[in-house]
């Protein structure tokens, strides 16, 4: 594995958590970063495996400690990249990996320009959507700002290296570790 950044973003929904799961579950290699956030943890969600949870007091500090690689807000909550870990494992020429929106990319590609970027993209709009509700943990009015978020973020797909089109998990991570390698 080269320890290159890799960035990946794309729309709510898209299944960027299922592929970094998998990524995780096969490819132990692969140092995959916990983004701090201010949501609340939904079912099943550990604090530090998925995210690490804090409340609004702490994102203030990190951010003003300048602890944070990148940050956004997004749907009514804060998430960010602790820089830390992931400087030194970069360090140590450790594959790393981000999970992140498209501002938070765009904040990593200005902060580490040699980062690569790439776009995990729906097979279709239909398919977006039905994710997005087959979900069934977010208000009407949540769902509302996530796919108007998913079209101005899908509309941007041309600001990364690389698109890969989530038809299939497997494929996406075989896709995914080949660019790594690289």
């Amino acid at each position: 594995m080269h320890s290159r950044l890799t960035v990946l973003s794309g729309p709510s929904g898209v299944g960027k958590s299922t592929v970094v799961a998998e990524l995780n579950r096969t490819c132990p290699g692969i140092w995959i970063s916990v983004s701090v956030t201010t949501r609340r943890p939904r079912p099943g969600e550990v604090d530090g495996r998925e995210y690490h949870f804090v409340d609004d007091r702490e994102f203030d500090r990190l951010v003003e400690d300048g602890a944070l690689l990148e940050w956004a807000q997004f749907a009514g909550n804060r998430y960010g990249t602790p820089r830390d870990p992931l400087n030194a494992k970069l360090e140590m020429g450790v594959a790393c990996l981000l999970e992140i929106d498209l501002a938070g990319a765009r904040q990593v590609k200005d902060a580490v320009p040699d980062a690569r970027l790439v776009f995990l993209a729906p097979p279709s709009w239909e398919e977006l959507v039905r994710r997005l509700a087959g979900r069934g943990t977010e208000s009407a009015e949540v769902m509302e700002r996530r796919l108007a978020a998913a079209r101005d973020e899908l509309a941007a797909a041309g600001e990364f290296e690389v698109t890969l089109v989530n038809t299939s998990v497997q494929d996406v991570c075989s896709q995914l570790v080949a660019l790594m390698k690289h």
